[in-house]
């Protein structure tokens, strides 16, 4: 009942930027956490970073410094603005949003390329 929008993907430069966005719409009770994960070929899908509804948030070491994630609560919208890109940030990116009742909805990904 939970869909999600992704938005944001694309090719850039190192040392470029992006900004991704994920909207949850339909029969929505109360989301709590949010987040995103990415899986590169030929590697595991790993956590990029999450932030609570309260917006404490949580990062892979890996994007430290260069991710900001944040969440607009009124239109139920988590955005991961990555800057400084580095070739190894390739990947798949899906967002995922923890709805309280029925769980945990996942994005359809959006491919984010960074070339050297």
């Amino acid at each position: 009942q939970v869909q999600l929008m992704e938005s944001g993907g694309g090719l850039v430069q190192a040392g470029g930027s992006l900004r991704l966005s994920c909207a949850a719409s339909g029969s929505i009770i109360s989301i709590g956490r949010m987040g995103w994960d990415r899986q590169a070929p030929g590697k595991q899908r790993e956590l990029v970073a999450t932030i609570s509804r309260g917006g404490s948030t949580n990062y892979a070491d890996s994007v430290k410094g260069r991710f900001t994630i944040s969440r607009d609560n009124a239109e139920n919208t988590v955005y991961l603005q990555m800057t400084s890109l580095k070739p190894e940030d390739t990947a798949v990116y899906y967002c995922n949003v923890f709805e309280t009742v029925r769980g945990v909805y996942w994005g359809q990904g959006t491919q984010v390329t960074v070339s050297s």
